[in-house]
């Protein structure tokens, strides 16, 4: 829990609204917190964030932890509504778009001539801020100096919520759901005055599931490697701050920036969720406020911080725990590396072997078809900090699963980055994935899931290029996990298991899919990290802090819906839920109740992959002063062996009456996934 911290080397001014004018006419909605000092005639450098999640009243009890520390720093803090988000004009119609782009560009330049601005800008953000910061210094506006990004990516189709190894992921559907219950929210009258209603009418009007569009495009084809920076690394030239949690969905892209990116840049990966690191669910909490300023201060008011001095990438080794589905805190320690890729980084290849052994000899071969329940209780891709959100004991999914265990170990081992399984193998189906646990097996045996990777075996050798599997016929795979910091206990053995369906992480495949494994040519290739005796003198990060927040009052959500596994043994039919934003809140400082109840449900019923789906329910209520709004939409994604169906029902309400109502029933043709 970070400190509440009241006073700052600069008194802080607030503009609760300011417009943005745009060369097409549009005005995007801006908040601002700056030092009073800057609006007497001594300009100050500009921090901005950029997101979809309204300003006035979405992120409003999160925003001046943050904002108002930096400003209190020398700063002008802005956060600003993306083009028809919030308050600001326009339609959004995706994520990540060029128009996105485009505006962020022209907002920089806008903000860099405000009479309080000496003509620099930083941008800040996690996850959607995040990707757009990368994306904007892409386009190498003139007034932009640095990017921070946490939570984010370099790669859209390789590392966000939509696939995960080339199969489709549960957030895909997910999110897009999310994403439509939140896009056709009114702006805030009390901002925009009487045009309020027109603008509502016309996100209603527009409003579609993006999901309809996100599922035409199942490889890795130019609509995903739009805002895709890995694209063209060397066209982002700004310093570059980049962090993650290992328990974030995004942490890989750390390292693949850092060794990307060719000007200053620095990695930081502790244990956390999708957070900043001050705000975190997983201890430890650092002070990353101060680390914030200290990067500013170096690269926008040349002050020798030390922040550059350093090595280039610090993470947070995570010790040994046992399994369970939530975790309040990580035992560990920091450790550094000068360069990424480290040339310190040891390859140790342990072969499956004979046996089920890890590191062991022997050819031969091994099969596995895996029962739909492997993966259950797999928790979610991305963690985003609630309650039973890890993976428990895997002992249960090593159950469906190929399991091949290496001996106790002698001393204690390291590893730091992203192991990778070397896969031989043939399949009785034109269509099969596989998923990969690496695990800690402790000495009672219970079983820890360490990193996880998933392949959609038609994508082995290209995402772009998907080609379907001849039955009998050998191939060679590569299979990168997660990337992680993880120290394995001596007297502890690794461990790796294999199955052929890992729902609801997964799609499955059309059919149930046996995979042959050729042993002693399969491989886990292992990231060894030798001890290193500087890190014992890395500094340590001052104590979380951030600004006082913006009042609000919470209230309870009855029948809030929670995190469940159910399994029906006698008619073989699965569920997993997932609560997604539930809450209510009253602000009182702008005379607004907020409320949403949120589920995402994952079906399927054992030994047939056709019978998995997914609904999701979101119920929105937001009272402004005068009147009430309330958004309702349902959704649906089945399958059959040939197309993904999705089908999504909207109905909105002004003051308990039908405004406006939609439904889409649409199929999309499943291309290999």
């Amino acid at each position: 829990m970070a400190e509440t911290r009241t006073t700052f080397p600069h008194p802080v001014s607030v503009i609760e609204t300011l417009w943005l004018i745009l060369a097409d006419g549009a005005r995007l909605a801006a908040k601002v917190w700056l030092p009073e000092s800057a609006l007497q005639g001594a300009p100050v450098p500009v921090l901005l964030e950029y997101l979809p999640y309204r300003l006035r009243d979405g992120t409003r009890t999160r925003d001046q932890g943050l904002h108002m520390y930096v400003a209190g720093h020398g700063y002008a803090c802005v956060r600003l509504d993306i083009r028809g988000t919030g308050d600001s004009d326009g339609i959004i119609t995706d994520e990540y778009s060029v128009q996105e782009q485009l505006d962020g560009v022209e907002a920089i330049a806008l903000l860099a001539v405000m009479p309080w601005c000496d003509g620099q800008v930083s941008m800040i953000g996690i996850s959607w801020g995040g990707f757009n910061g990368l994306q904007i210094a892409a386009r190498q506006p003139p007034a932009l100096r640095s990017v921070i990004t946490v939570g984010s990516t370099d790669d859209r189709y390789a590392t966000d919520i939509h696939w995960i190894g080339g199969c489709l992921s549960k957030d895909n559907f997910d999110w897009s759901s999310t994403m439509f219950a939140g896009n056709d929210l009114p702006p805030d009258p009390q901002v925009v005055g009487d045009r309020w209603r027109e603008m509502w009418q016309a996100r209603l009007e527009a409003n579609r599931p993006w999901i309809l569009d996100w599922l035409q495009h199942q490889r890795r084809d130019a609509y995903w490697k739009q805002g895709s920076v890995c694209e063209d690394f060397s066209a982002v030239k700004v310093p570059v701050y980049a962090v993650s949690g290992w328990a974030d969905n995004y942490s890989e892209a750390v390292p693949r920036l850092l060794a990307g990116l060719s000007g200053p840049r620095l990695g930081l990966v502790g244990p956390w969720a999708h957070s900043f690191p001050h705000d975190v669910t997983v201890e430890p909490a650092i002070g990353w406020l101060q680390e914030v300023v200290r990067w500013l201060d170096h690269w926008m008011k040349g002050v020798d911080t030390g922040m550059m001095d350093g090595p280039m990438y610090r993470v947070w080794m995570q010790d040994s725990l046992p399994p369970q589905t939530c975790y309040a805190a990580r035992p560990g320690r920091w450790v550094a590396e000068d360069i990424w890729p480290s040339p310190r980084i040891q390859a140790q290849r342990l072969a499956l072997g004979a046996g089920g052994v890890l590191g062991g000899s022997g050819q031969g071969e091994a099969r596995i078809c895996s029962p739909l329940w492997v993966g259950l209780g797999a928790g979610e891709v991305g963690r985003y900090g609630g309650d039973a959100d890890w993976p428990g004991d895997q002992r249960e999914d090593d159950g469906g699963s190929l399991v091949f265990t290496g001996a106790p170990l002698a001393e204690r081992v390291e590893i730091l980055g992203a192991a990778r399984l070397h896969l031989r193998f043939s399949s009785d189906r034109p269509q099969a994935l596989v998923a990969v646990r690496l695990n800690d097996v402790a000495p009672d045996g219970r079983v820890a899931r360490v990193a996880l990777g998933v392949l959609n075996l038609t994508h082995r050798d290209s995402h772009e290029h998907a080609t379907a599997l001849e039955p009998g016929r050998v191939y060679d795979a590569v299979v990168d996990l997660d990337d992680i910091a993880h120290a394995f206990p001596p007297g502890h053995r690794m461990a790796v298991s294999l199955s052929t369906t890992y729902f609801p992480i997964a799609w499955p495949s059309p059919e149930l899919a046996m995979l042959t494994v050729h042993l002693g040519d399969s491989a886990l290739e292992l990231p060894v990290r030798p001890p290193r005796a500087e890190d014992a003198a890395l500094p340590a990060f001052g104590p979380a802090e951030e600004a006082p927040q913006t009042p609000s009052i919470a209230h309870e959500v009855p029948q809030a819906p929670r995190r469940q596994v159910t399994r029906d043994l006698l008619s073989g039919r699965m569920q997993v839920d997932f609560p997604r934003w539930t809450y209510a809140k009253t602000m009182p400082d702008i005379g607004q109740t907020q409320s949403s109840v949120g589920i995402c449900r994952h079906l399927v019923v054992d030994g047939d992959p056709t019978s998995a789906e997914m609904t999701t329910d979101y119920l929105v209520e937001m009272a402004f002063p005068g009147v009430t709004i309330r958004h309702h939409s349902r959704g649906r994604m089945s399958c059959t062996a040939m197309h993904f169906r999705i089908e999504m029902q909207l109905e909105a309400h002004e003051d308990g009456k039908l405004v406006f109502a939609r439904h889409w029933d649409e199929e999309i043709a499943r291309d290999m996934v």
